[in-house]
C-alpha cells in the first residue's frame, strides 16, 4: 500500500508577484490549466496501489486546498494543517503518524504540491523500482538527471551502485547509495558536476516506510518526533481538518527531511529519474524553460502584444502588456504590482520580497482578489474613510453572522439574489436592489439561489481594515 504525502506548505516568495502569502504557487495554474496542486493529486492517483492522498498544509490554506481537489474530484485521506511553518520534516512526521494510526505500515510517497512532472509515466517506472526497496527498510529519494548546470537546485552525488549494478528497468538506471546531498553550487561548480557524471538534481520527493521514516527521526532527530508526537496527540477534527496542537507543534524545531534524517541516514538511496520532464518551478526561468514557445522563444501568457523580443517571459493578468524590442526579460503585471527583472537575477526577486516584507507591505501578503471559503472579494477603490469591493458568493455559501465597529456598510446587487439578515430583519434581493448595513448591526450575507451572487460593496467609516470583524456565528470555524 502506498499512502501519497502532498506536502503543500510553500510560500513560492520567488515567483512573486504571482506567488503571493496567502496564495502561494501550488494553487496557480502555471503550466496549464489545472493549479499545480491538483495536477499533483491528478498525478498521484494514477499510480499503481496509490490509496487517497494525505495532504499537510499551511492553516491559512485550508480552504483553498479542500476547494482545488473538490473541483478534481479527489477526495483526501485527509488535510492536516500546520499552525506555523516548520519546515518538510516535522510536516512528514506528523503525517507519518496519522498514516500508522491505525495500525497500518504504508509506503509514503512524499510529493511537493508545487513541482511540475511533465512524463509522469517516468515516475512511475522510478516508484515500481523503488517501492521493493522501500519495503526492506531503504529511504529512497529521487534524483533528477540535470539537463543543465543549473545553480537553483540543491545536488546528490551518488555512491555505489545497488540491486546488481546495470540498469533495473527499460526505463530507469541503476539505484545507488546516496554518498553526499550538495547544497545549490556556484556556476562553475555545477558545471563540474555535469562533466562528471553521477550528480543528480534534488527532486525533494521520496519513498519510504512509514515505521522506518519514523525509527529513523527517532533516532537522528528525536526533538522533532517528540514535539510532532505531541502535536499529532493534541490533534482535533474541524469539518474535513485535523488540526496540529497549536503550541506542541509551534515547538517543535524547524528542519527538511534532508537536513534532519537524509544526510545522516546509512539507509538512503536515489532513484534516477531521465528525461522525466521535472520542474519545482522555483523561479521565472525554470517556468519559461517549461512553458510553450513562439519562434522567438517568447512564453506568453495572458494579454500580451510582442513585436521583435526574443526569450521573454510576458504574463498580463488584467491588462494589455506590450513588448517592444526586448530580450531575456521577465515581466509579469498582476492587478497591484508589476516585476520586470533581467532573466539572469530573476533568483533576486526573493531579495525584492524580503523588502516588501520589511515594509509590511500588502502586495506581499494578498492579491487583489482575496479567496475565501464561501468565494471571494476585490478591492476596487480605497481612500481615506471609504472603500469599494466587489465580492462573489457561491450558491449555497453565506458569510458569518458579524458586526463591525468602525464602519457601515452599502450592498448593491448586481447579479443573482442574496438573502440578508440585519439585525432582526430579513430581506431577499435581486439584481438592482440594494440594502444599507449600520455600524454595529449584526449582519449576514447568504447566497440562495443556484448562480454566483456578485455585489458592489461600499464601506464608509473611521476603520476600514479586515480585522475589524466581530463573527458572532461562522460555520467555517474562523
Amino acid at each position: 500500500m502506498i499512502v501519497p504525502i502532498i506536502l503543500s506548505g510553500g510560500s513560492g516568495t520567488r515567483l512573486w508577484p504571482l506567488s503571493r502569502e496567502l496564495y502561494p504557487k501550488q494553487f496557480l495554474p502555471l503550466a496549464g490549466e489545472r493549479t499545480m496542486l491538483q495536477e499533483t493529486a491528478l498525478r498521484v492517483a494514477d499510480f499503481a496501489g496509490a490509496e487517497a492522498p494525505l495532504v499537510v498544509c499551511n492553516e491559512a490554506h485550508r480552504f483553498l486546498v479542500a476547494e482545488q481537489l473538490r473541483q478534481v474530484g479527489v477526495e483526501p485521506a485527509a488535510i492536516m494543517l500546520e499552525p506555523c511553518g516548520r519546515n518538510t520534516a516535522p510536516a512528514l512526521a506528523v503525517a507519518a503518524l496519522q498514516a500508522t494510526a491505525e495500525g497500518d505500515d504504508p509506503l509514503l510517497l512524499v510529493l511537493p504540491a508545487d513541482h511540475l512532472i511533465g512524463r509522469p509515466e517516468v515516475m512511475a517506472a522510478a516508484l515500481a523500482v523503488a517501492a521493493p526497496m522501500a519495503e526492506q527498510g531503504m529511504l529512497l529519494t529521487f534524483g533528477v538527471l540535470p539537463t543543465g548546470p543549473e545553480t537553483g537546485y540543491g545536488y546528490i552525488k551518488a555512491g555505489e551502485e545497488l540491486a546488481g549494478g546495470g540498469e533495473v528497468s527499460e526505463v530507469i538506471p541503476a539505484v545507488c547509495r546516496v554518498e553526499r546531498f550538495i547544497e545549490k553550487p556556484d556556476g562553475p561548480t555545477a558545471q563540474q558536476y555535469l562533466a562528471a557524471g553521477g550528480y543528480f538534481w534534488n527532486s525533494g520527493m521520496f519513498l519510504l516506510r512509514a515505521s522506518v521514516w519514523l525509527a529513523e527521526l527517532e533516532r537522528l532527530a528525536p526533538d522533532i518526533l517528540q514535539a510532532c508526537r505531541r502535536a499529532w496527540e493534541q490533534a482535533a477534527r474541524d469539518l474535513d481538518f485535523i488540526r496540529l496542537g497549536v503550541a506542541e507543534f509551534a515547538a517543535c524545531p524547524a528542519d527538511s527531511i534532508d537536513y534532519a534524517v537524509m544526510e545522516k541516514t546509512d539507509a538512503a538511496a536515489v532513484v534516477p529519474l531521465p528525461e522525466a520532464g521535472w520542474s519545482d518551478v522555483g523561479s521565472w526561468s525554470s517556468l519559461l524553460a517549461v512553458a510553450d514557445h513562439d519562434q522567438q522563444g517568447n512564453a506568453c501568457r495572458g494579454d500580451v502584444l510582442v513585436m521583435d523580443s526574443r526569450n521573454c517571459y510576458l504574463h498580463a493578468d488584467r491588462r494589455l502588456l506590450a513588448a517592444v524590442g526586448v530580450e531575456d526579460l521577465v515581466v509579469v503585471e498582476t492587478a497591484d504590482a508589476v516585476l520586470v527583472a533581467h532573466r539572469g537575477r530573476d533568483q533576486e526577486v526573493k531579495a525584492v520580497v524580503e523588502r516588501l516584507r520589511a515594509q509590511n507591505r500588502e502586495e506581499l501578503r494578498l492579491h487583489r482578489v482575496v479567496h475565501r471559503p464561501w468565494g471571494t472579494y476585490e478591492g476596487l477603490v480605497q481612500d481615506e474613510r471609504f472603500q469599494v469591493k466587489r465580492i462573489t458568493v457561491k450558491p449555497g455559501a453565506s458569510l458569518s453572522l458579524q458586526q463591525h465597529y468602525h464602519r457601515a456598510e452599502h450592498w448593491i446587487v448586481v447579479k443573482g439574489s442574496a438573502r440578508i439578515t440585519c439585525d432582526d430583519q430579513v430581506m431577499l434581493l435581486s439584481e438592482n436592489q440594494s440594502t444599507y448595513i449600520p455600524l454595529g448591526a449584526s449582519h449576514r450575507l447568504e447566497n440562495p439561489g443556484k448562480i454566483t451572487l456578485e455585489l458592489i460593496e461600499v464601506q464608509s467609516g473611521s476603520y476600514l481594515g479586515e480585522d475589524d470583524i466581530v463573527r458572532l456565528e461562522d460555520k467555517y470555524g474562523r
